[in-house]
């Protein structure tokens, strides 16, 4: 696919990061001459220097026969005009905007064809809003995923010892819950003097202390599958009360005004160094959230607020260091789980397996809304894991057993790449599978595959794949042809 991608700063360079390995044919533009020559060193794209507004600079950029364009600049309405040029002269079949403003929300005519020519806005902070806010309602958990509009999540948790099927086999866990829609995909085990290394799992694999399990569930499970792998015996469930965060900007405003609509339930803090910033989030805020001026790694400071009774601190400045050392200081001061907010990802990497709970990456988080936009097929949702390595992929079976190659034939005779897993089937839902979830009779079935099971046309599937070099394998496989032999 030709792509092009407007602006080089971090959203832009990790967008080009994940795509280049793809094998994609990449084109950057920027203002900045230096950074695209940066760019143009650690990656094979091209770059080009000039205002992404401008007509002639699209055309250089090879705007004629691109497929796909993504416009991250870092304003708003470079982006949006970027988009309407787009369409009016090149006539770019897709294209997606960052745009932070809130006053597009709700009204697609700004952004539609008869608008701005914006296929899909995509907004950082947002997607962070709602990823950091499943990781409140399932504190227990490293990660939650959502497939088929939330009906399914993947969910990545700690395994503890004296937890019911820690030291346990998957298969013994099917064998003692045998009505919990629930699949181990994939575990990563942690070894001395090594990075954690991928298990691939079967009814024979033991889960042990300490290893991080990703596991695909129905929504109403979840809980469920959390307290078989983390909770030590009838240990209730965590629940989130007390909130810290640290940095006012536009995550930590977001956030906290999110919280704060849940009437009462949570207890927020927020601590900020600027001024000038803490007097606009006490005037944007409710009264309930306590705004604080002062610096996030003061220790003083985190201890008068009583940070060792908070439940979970988040770090989401725009300060990376600042972002790990105030964690770091907050779990060392009692904090009963930490987040930091980390952009550069070889500090991302150093992070794992240190006190720090989550380190999340703001690319990452909003990574996957691009991504469904590039994946051949009829992808639904795919989701960025392992800090870019793996992925969670959720297709869609078409035609008939005549034009497919899986419609209408049994799992295990699947032509599946090695490693890659079929977690879950979605089966039942809408055209649009993204309406939101009901408890109504005659919902969508989610149905952890056997052997035996035999796909049907319209089930939404979702994979779990070790490596993203599996991805087109995938793609082939559910690929739609007039004629199949």
């Amino acid at each position: 696919m030709k792509i092009i991608i407007l602006g080089a700063g971090r959203v832009g360079q990790s967008v080009a990061d994940s795509l280049v390995s793809e094998r994609n044919d990449i084109t950057v533009i920027d203002t900045d001459a230096a950074r695209l020559r940066d760019l143009e060193s650690r990656f094979d794209l091209r770059g080009v220097v000039g205002n992404g507004i401008e007509p002639a600079v699209l055309a250089e950029a090879g705007a004629q026969d691109t497929d796909l364009l993504i416009a991250c600049a870092a304003r708003d309405e470079t982006n949006l005009v970027c988009c309407k040029v787009a369409q009016l002269l090149f006539r770019i079949p897709t294209r997606i905007a960052r745009v932070r403003s809130r006053g597009f929300e709700g009204d697609g005519r700004l952004a539609g064809p008869e608008g701005f020519g914006v296929d899909r806005i995509i907004c950082p902070e947002e997607s962070l809003t709602r990823y950091i806010g499943k990781l409140i309602e399932y504190p227990e958990a490293l990660q939650v995923r959502e497939f088929a509009g939330g009906r399914a999540c993947l969910v990545a948790v700690r395994a503890r010892a004296g937890a019911p099927m820690v030291s346990h086999s998957i298969g013994e866990l099917r064998d003692s819950h045998p009505d919990l829609s629930v699949r181990v995909v994939a575990i990563y085990r942690r070894f001395p003097e090594e990075p954690d290394r991928f298990i691939a799992c079967d009814g024979g694999t033991r889960i042990e202390p300490g290893d991080e399990v990703f596991m695909l569930a129905a929504r109403e499970h979840i809980q469920d599958v959390l307290a078989v792998v983390h909770r030590r015996g009838s240990q209730p469930a965590q629940q989130v009360r007390r909130i810290m965060i640290a940095g006012g900007g536009r995550v930590g405003l977001r956030l906290a005004r999110q919280l704060a609509q849940a009437g009462g339930r949570f207890h927020v803090k927020i601590i900020e160094e600027s001024h000038a910033l803490c007097v606009e989030l006490a005037a944007a805020l409710p009264s309930e959230v306590l705004v604080l001026q002062g610096d996030t790694t003061d220790e003083d400071l985190l201890g008068q607020e009583s940070v060792q009774d908070v439940d979970l601190f988040l770090a989401l400045t725009e300060d990376d260091e600042d972002n790990i050392m105030s964690c770091l200081l907050a779990k060392r001061m009692g904090a009963r789980r930490v987040l930091a907010l980390i952009n550069r990802r070889s500090y991302a990497d150093l992070m794992h397996g240190t006190q720090i709970d989550i380190a999340l990456s703001p690319a990452q988080a909003m990574l996957g809304e691009l991504l469904a936009y590039v994946r051949q097929g009829d992808v639904q949702a795919v989701h960025s894991l392992r800090r870019g390595v793996a992925e969670a992929l959720e297709i869609v079976a078409r035609g008939d057993r005549k034009s497919s190659r899986v419609v209408g034939r049994r799992v295990n005779e699947l032509q599946l790449p090695r490693d890659v897993h079929m977690g879950l089937i979605v089966r039942g839902l809408p055209e649009s599978p993204h309406t939101a979830p009901t408890d109504a009779p005659g919902e969508p079935q989610v149905i952890i595959p056997r052997s035996t099971t035999v796909i049907e046309s319209n089930d939404h599937v979702v994979f779990f794949l070790p490596h993203k070099r599996l991805v087109r394998d995938v793609e082939k496989l559910f690929r739609v042809s007039a004629t199949f032999f």
